[in-house]
């Protein structure tokens, strides 16, 4: 049986910084896992596009949205909107960005280990 793990997003063990936003890192020992926050004006293709260097966000989500709106535009073309308490996994091949004026906060328990790493 493992060890219990307990970590506090209010000490992340790394902040990573991009237009708009940032991504608080927590390294478990199940994998990382990450708190998107992003400030509207946001949108992917202007803000983290230039750290990754990808026409799309090659980066899989699976994670539990808490605040705010985001919409996705898949490279396909279906688009949809992610709203607080639901559930996401998006896979490779996105853009998005804020819908409003609230803060979009998402906890990522897939994407995180190198997005909008520099």
């Amino acid at each position: 049986m493992g060890s219990v793990e307990h970590l506090d997003f209010a000490t992340p063990d790394e902040t990573r910084t991009f237009g708009h936003g940032r991504m608080d890192i927590l390294n478990t020992a199940a994998g990382v896992v990450g708190r998107l926050t992003i400030e509207p004006g946001w949108r992917w293709s202007n803000d983290v596009k230039p750290i990754a260097g990808t026409d799309w966000c090659m980066a899989p989500h699976f994670g539990y949205h808490v605040a705010g709106t985001l919409h996705v535009q898949m490279a396909d073309g279906a688009e949809f909107d992610v709203q607080p308490g639901q559930l996401v996994r998006i896979p490779p091949g996105h853009d998005a960005w804020v819908v409003g004026d609230e803060t979009v906060v998402e906890v990522d328990f897939n994407g995180a280990t190198d997005y909008a790493r520099a």
